[in-house]
């Protein structure tokens, strides 16, 4: 009789190591998991953005929210020359929920306001993702 109690004594222990484990996966899977950050922070997508980015750490695959409001501003991803000269290209698409939710890509992400002389006043933004 003996012998049974280690054996229920070893499962139990053997169930006790694969829980440890899969617990341990868990918590590293939230880890990898895409982190959401709102542009602007609690003042959302506006003027005087650019330095926003300063101190965060961005990975490829984070999401940026952009908060605004539609009447008053879009959202327009561009290339490095779109946002340091201000333009959209041609036929892109803006963005104009007022909650915009936009996936990082590997590099430098950049974004303007499209709205006439909104980039130039400072609404624009760019993002490093790792």
């Amino acid at each position: 009789m003996a012998a049974q109690g280690r054996g229920s004594a070893a499962r139990g222990n053997a169930a006790a190591v694969a829980a440890l484990v899969l617990l341990c996966v868990l918590l590293h899977g939230e880890v990898a998991e895409s982190a959401v950050y709102t542009v602007g922070d609690r003042g959302g997508w506006g003027f005087n953005t650019a330095s926003w980015p300063r101190g965060k750490r961005f990975r490829a695959g984070d999401v940026l929210v952009f908060r605004y409001s539609p009447k008053a501003h879009n959202v327009v991803p561009v290339s490095a020359v779109g946002y340091n000269s201000c333009a959209a290209p041609r036929g892109v698409r803006a963005l104009t929920s007022g909650n915009d939710r936009v996936t990082l890509k590997r590099g430098v992400n950049y974004f303007i306001c499209s709205v006439p002389g909104h980039c130039q006043a400072g609404m624009k933004v760019a993002v490093t993702a790792a």
